[in-house]
Protein backbone atom coordinates (compact mmCIF):
# COMPACT_ATOMS: atom_id res chain seq x y z
CA UNK A 1 0.00 0.00 0.00
CA UNK A 2 2.78 2.33 0.78
CA UNK A 3 5.82 0.77 -0.89
CA UNK A 4 6.72 2.39 -4.30
CA UNK A 5 6.89 -0.87 -6.46
CA UNK A 6 2.97 -1.67 -4.83
CA UNK A 7 0.17 -1.40 -8.21
CA UNK A 8 -1.98 -0.14 -5.51
CA UNK A 9 0.46 2.59 -4.51
CA UNK A 10 -2.54 5.29 -4.01
CA UNK A 11 -1.26 6.34 -0.73
CA UNK A 12 0.28 9.55 -0.44
CA UNK A 13 2.42 11.30 2.38
CA UNK A 14 1.06 15.05 3.54
CA UNK A 15 3.41 18.05 4.00
CA UNK A 16 4.93 16.14 7.41
CA UNK A 17 5.79 13.25 5.84
CA UNK A 18 2.80 11.29 7.41
CA UNK A 19 0.67 9.02 5.94
CA UNK A 20 -3.09 9.41 6.73
CA UNK A 21 -5.39 6.45 6.07
CA UNK A 22 -8.79 4.76 6.85
CA UNK A 23 -10.83 8.32 5.63
CA UNK A 24 -14.37 7.63 5.60
CA UNK A 25 -13.92 4.63 7.22
CA UNK A 26 -15.56 3.87 10.93
CA UNK A 27 -14.23 3.27 14.16
CA UNK A 28 -16.18 0.10 15.07
CA UNK A 29 -15.00 -0.95 11.23
CA UNK A 30 -11.37 -0.39 11.15
CA UNK A 31 -10.80 -1.56 14.54
CA UNK A 32 -12.14 -5.22 13.31
CA UNK A 33 -9.69 -5.17 10.51
CA UNK A 34 -6.75 -4.42 12.96
CA UNK A 35 -6.94 -8.22 13.95
CA UNK A 36 -5.83 -9.05 10.80
CA UNK A 37 -2.59 -7.47 11.12
CA UNK A 38 -2.08 -9.72 14.26
CA UNK A 39 -3.87 -13.02 13.65
CA UNK A 40 -4.44 -12.78 9.60
CA UNK A 41 -8.03 -13.48 10.00
CA UNK A 42 -10.56 -11.46 10.01
CA UNK A 43 -13.50 -11.72 12.63
CA UNK A 44 -16.41 -9.74 11.73
CA UNK A 45 -18.91 -8.95 14.70
CA UNK A 46 -22.24 -9.24 14.25
CA UNK A 47 -23.76 -5.83 13.53
CA UNK A 48 -20.56 -4.67 11.18
CA UNK A 49 -21.97 -4.31 7.36
CA UNK A 50 -20.32 -6.92 5.04
CA UNK A 51 -20.53 -4.52 2.14
CA UNK A 52 -18.18 -1.52 4.28
CA UNK A 53 -16.11 -4.33 5.74
CA UNK A 54 -15.24 -5.56 1.68
CA UNK A 55 -14.71 -2.16 0.71
CA UNK A 56 -12.32 -1.41 3.91
CA UNK A 57 -10.83 -4.48 2.94
CA UNK A 58 -10.07 -2.82 -0.85
CA UNK A 59 -8.59 -0.01 0.26
CA UNK A 60 -6.08 -1.70 2.89
CA UNK A 61 -5.05 -4.12 -0.01
CA UNK A 62 -6.37 -6.71 2.14
CA UNK A 63 -7.42 -9.87 0.73
CA UNK A 64 -11.53 -10.31 1.09
CA UNK A 65 -12.01 -14.11 1.07
CA UNK A 66 -13.20 -17.05 2.58
CA UNK A 67 -9.74 -17.76 4.69
CA UNK A 68 -9.63 -14.29 5.82
CA UNK A 69 -13.02 -13.31 6.63
CA UNK A 70 -14.95 -15.33 9.60
CA UNK A 71 -18.70 -14.10 10.31
CA UNK A 72 -22.19 -15.34 11.05
CA UNK A 73 -23.84 -13.74 8.20
CA UNK A 74 -22.70 -16.88 5.88
CA UNK A 75 -25.79 -14.91 3.09
CA UNK A 76 -23.48 -11.34 3.15
CA UNK A 77 -20.21 -13.25 2.62
CA UNK A 78 -20.88 -15.46 0.43
CA UNK A 79 -23.06 -12.23 -2.13
CA UNK A 80 -19.43 -10.84 -2.02
CA UNK A 81 -17.71 -13.70 -3.12
CA UNK A 82 -20.40 -14.97 -5.86
CA UNK A 83 -19.74 -11.04 -6.91
CA UNK A 84 -16.33 -11.88 -7.36
CA UNK A 85 -16.41 -14.82 -9.12
CA UNK A 86 -19.04 -13.36 -11.50
CA UNK A 87 -17.09 -10.59 -11.94
CA UNK A 88 -13.91 -12.97 -13.16
CA UNK A 89 -15.96 -15.12 -14.84
CA UNK A 90 -18.15 -12.42 -17.00
CA UNK A 91 -14.36 -10.99 -17.47
CA UNK A 92 -13.59 -14.41 -19.27
CA UNK A 93 -17.27 -14.59 -21.28
CA UNK A 94 -16.67 -11.27 -22.72
CA UNK A 95 -13.48 -11.83 -24.17
CA UNK A 96 -14.47 -15.72 -25.32
CA UNK A 97 -17.88 -15.36 -26.57
CA UNK A 98 -19.15 -11.77 -26.56
CA UNK A 99 -16.51 -9.95 -28.19
CA UNK A 100 -15.67 -11.87 -31.54
CA UNK A 101 -19.81 -11.11 -32.29
CA UNK A 102 -19.05 -7.28 -31.46
CA UNK A 103 -15.97 -7.25 -33.76
CA UNK A 104 -18.05 -8.79 -36.47
CA UNK A 105 -20.34 -6.34 -35.73
CA UNK A 106 -17.90 -3.57 -35.93
CA UNK A 107 -16.75 -4.87 -39.14
CA UNK A 108 -20.03 -4.41 -40.92
CA UNK A 109 -20.24 -0.78 -39.68
CA UNK A 110 -22.63 -1.57 -37.11
CA UNK A 111 -22.14 0.63 -34.10
CA UNK A 112 -24.63 -1.32 -31.74
CA UNK A 113 -25.09 -5.02 -30.89
CA UNK A 114 -27.57 -7.34 -29.50
CA UNK A 115 -26.83 -10.31 -28.64
CA UNK A 116 -29.66 -13.17 -27.77
CA UNK A 117 -28.15 -16.19 -25.67
CA UNK A 118 -29.82 -19.25 -26.65
CA UNK A 119 -29.15 -23.00 -24.66
CA UNK A 120 -27.02 -25.12 -26.80
CA UNK A 121 -30.06 -27.26 -27.13
CA UNK A 122 -31.99 -24.61 -28.72
CA UNK A 123 -32.83 -24.62 -32.48
CA UNK A 124 -34.08 -21.76 -34.66
CA UNK A 125 -36.30 -22.48 -37.76
CA UNK A 126 -38.00 -19.85 -39.22
CA UNK A 127 -40.36 -19.64 -42.36
CA UNK A 128 -38.52 -17.65 -44.74
CA UNK A 129 -41.66 -16.28 -46.25
CA UNK A 130 -42.95 -15.25 -43.12
CA UNK A 131 -40.22 -14.76 -40.44
CA UNK A 132 -40.93 -12.72 -37.17
CA UNK A 133 -42.03 -9.34 -37.88
CA UNK A 134 -40.14 -8.02 -34.58
CA UNK A 135 -36.76 -7.16 -36.03
CA UNK A 136 -35.16 -10.21 -34.68
CA UNK A 137 -33.65 -10.69 -37.88
CA UNK A 138 -30.91 -7.77 -37.15
CA UNK A 139 -30.27 -9.74 -33.48
CA UNK A 140 -26.76 -12.01 -32.67
CA UNK A 141 -27.29 -15.18 -31.71
CA UNK A 142 -25.12 -16.92 -29.11
CA UNK A 143 -25.49 -20.72 -28.14
CA UNK A 144 -24.15 -20.76 -24.80
CA UNK A 145 -25.54 -22.79 -21.80
CA UNK A 146 -22.89 -21.75 -19.49
CA UNK A 147 -23.48 -18.06 -19.99
CA UNK A 148 -27.72 -19.04 -20.02
CA UNK A 149 -27.39 -20.07 -16.93
CA UNK A 150 -25.02 -17.15 -15.87
CA UNK A 151 -27.60 -14.49 -16.55
CA UNK A 152 -30.68 -15.96 -14.79
CA UNK A 153 -29.49 -13.87 -11.52
CA UNK A 154 -30.20 -10.90 -12.07
CA UNK A 155 -26.64 -10.08 -9.57
CA UNK A 156 -25.14 -11.33 -12.20
CA UNK A 157 -26.13 -8.96 -14.83
CA UNK A 158 -25.61 -6.21 -13.10
CA UNK A 159 -21.89 -7.60 -12.50
CA UNK A 160 -21.96 -7.64 -16.48
CA UNK A 161 -23.45 -4.01 -16.96
CA UNK A 162 -20.10 -2.93 -14.61
CA UNK A 163 -17.60 -4.76 -15.97
CA UNK A 164 -19.05 -3.76 -19.67
CA UNK A 165 -19.30 0.23 -18.32
CA UNK A 166 -15.46 -0.32 -17.23
CA UNK A 167 -14.43 -1.45 -20.56
CA UNK A 168 -15.76 1.61 -22.13
CA UNK A 169 -19.01 0.62 -23.54
CA UNK A 170 -22.15 2.66 -23.66
CA UNK A 171 -26.24 2.54 -24.06
CA UNK A 172 -26.34 -0.81 -21.75
CA UNK A 173 -29.04 -2.94 -21.28
CA UNK A 174 -28.63 -6.78 -20.21
CA UNK A 175 -32.72 -8.74 -19.41
CA UNK A 176 -34.75 -11.41 -20.56
CA UNK A 177 -36.43 -11.17 -23.39
CA UNK A 178 -39.29 -13.74 -25.19
CA UNK A 179 -37.38 -14.78 -28.42
CA UNK A 180 -39.35 -16.82 -31.37
CA UNK A 181 -37.47 -19.94 -32.36
CA UNK A 182 -39.85 -22.18 -34.50
CA UNK A 183 -43.25 -21.64 -36.15
CA UNK A 184 -46.13 -23.59 -34.17
CA UNK A 185 -48.62 -22.70 -36.77
CA UNK A 186 -50.09 -20.89 -40.09
CA UNK A 187 -53.46 -18.99 -39.58
CA UNK A 188 -55.88 -17.65 -42.96
CA UNK A 189 -56.70 -14.62 -42.90
CA UNK A 190 -59.63 -12.85 -44.51
CA UNK A 191 -58.42 -12.79 -48.33
CA UNK A 192 -55.83 -15.30 -48.36
CA UNK A 193 -53.48 -13.56 -46.33
CA UNK A 194 -51.15 -16.12 -44.04
CA UNK A 195 -49.55 -15.55 -40.72
CA UNK A 196 -47.46 -17.39 -38.61
CA UNK A 197 -47.50 -18.09 -35.38
CA UNK A 198 -44.18 -18.17 -33.44
CA UNK A 199 -42.68 -20.36 -30.35
CA UNK A 200 -41.29 -17.90 -28.32
CA UNK A 201 -39.09 -18.79 -25.20
CA UNK A 202 -37.57 -16.72 -22.58
CA UNK A 203 -33.88 -15.59 -22.72
CA UNK A 204 -31.42 -13.30 -22.13
CA UNK A 205 -29.93 -10.67 -24.06
CA UNK A 206 -27.67 -7.90 -24.21
CA UNK A 207 -27.24 -4.63 -26.10
CA UNK A 208 -24.72 -2.29 -25.51
CA UNK A 209 -23.33 0.50 -27.86
CA UNK A 210 -19.69 1.75 -28.57
CA UNK A 211 -20.16 5.09 -29.64
CA UNK A 212 -21.13 8.22 -27.15
CA UNK A 213 -24.95 8.53 -28.27
CA UNK A 214 -26.69 6.02 -30.08
CA UNK A 215 -28.26 6.61 -32.74
CA UNK A 216 -26.98 10.24 -33.28
CA UNK A 217 -24.25 11.39 -35.76
CA UNK A 218 -21.71 13.68 -35.26
CA UNK A 219 -21.81 14.95 -39.00
CA UNK A 220 -23.87 16.97 -40.66
CA UNK A 221 -26.73 15.33 -42.27
CA UNK A 222 -28.06 17.52 -45.29
CA UNK A 223 -31.45 17.85 -46.34
CA UNK A 224 -32.28 15.77 -49.47
CA UNK A 225 -34.02 17.89 -51.63
CA UNK A 226 -36.13 16.11 -54.85
CA UNK A 227 -34.06 16.75 -58.04
CA UNK A 228 -35.48 16.20 -61.94
CA UNK A 229 -34.05 13.94 -64.02
CA UNK A 230 -33.67 15.47 -67.56
CA UNK A 231 -34.48 11.67 -68.68
CA UNK A 232 -37.43 11.81 -67.67
CA UNK A 233 -39.11 14.34 -69.89
CA UNK A 234 -42.66 13.42 -69.00
CA UNK A 235 -42.45 13.48 -65.69
CA UNK A 236 -40.73 16.88 -66.13
CA UNK A 237 -43.28 18.41 -68.08
CA UNK A 238 -46.24 17.39 -65.88
CA UNK A 239 -44.17 19.09 -62.63
CA UNK A 240 -43.98 22.30 -65.40
CA UNK A 241 -47.49 22.27 -66.05
CA UNK A 242 -48.41 21.88 -62.24
CA UNK A 243 -46.37 24.37 -61.11
CA UNK A 244 -48.08 26.89 -64.04
CA UNK A 245 -51.75 26.25 -62.38
CA UNK A 246 -50.50 26.62 -59.39
CA UNK A 247 -49.18 30.23 -60.14
CA UNK A 248 -52.55 30.77 -61.82
CA UNK A 249 -54.05 30.24 -58.85
CA UNK A 250 -52.09 31.25 -56.25
CA UNK A 251 -50.49 34.28 -57.92
CA UNK A 252 -47.32 35.49 -55.61
CA UNK A 253 -47.93 37.72 -53.05
CA UNK A 254 -46.70 41.05 -53.11
CA UNK A 255 -45.06 42.95 -50.07
CA UNK A 256 -46.06 46.27 -49.37
CA UNK A 257 -42.80 47.56 -49.20
CA UNK A 258 -42.08 46.34 -52.84
CA UNK A 259 -44.90 48.25 -54.38
CA UNK A 260 -43.54 51.59 -52.83
CA UNK A 261 -40.44 50.81 -53.94
CA UNK A 262 -41.45 50.01 -57.83
CA UNK A 263 -40.75 52.26 -61.01
CA UNK A 264 -44.57 54.08 -61.65
CA UNK A 265 -44.03 52.23 -65.32
CA UNK A 266 -44.09 48.43 -62.82
CA UNK A 267 -47.37 49.41 -61.02
CA UNK A 268 -50.29 47.97 -62.03
CA UNK A 269 -53.44 50.45 -61.85
CA UNK A 270 -54.94 48.70 -58.48
CA UNK A 271 -51.56 49.33 -56.76
CA UNK A 272 -52.30 53.57 -57.14
CA UNK A 273 -54.07 54.47 -54.38
CA UNK A 274 -57.95 55.96 -54.38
Amino acid sequence: MFGPGREYNFTRPNEKGEFEIAEGISATVFRTVLDYYKTGIINCPDGISIPDLRDTCDYLCINFDFNTIKCQDLSALLHELSNDGAHKQFDHYLEELILPIMVGSAKKGERECHIVVLTDEDSVDWDEDHPPPMGEEYSQILYSSKLYRFFKYIENRDVAKTVLKERGLKNIRIGIEGYPTCKEKIKRRPGGRSEVIYNYVQRPFIQMSWEKEEGKSRHVDFQCVRSKSLTNLVAAEEDVSEDQENLMHHPPQVDELDRLNAPLSQMAPSDFPD
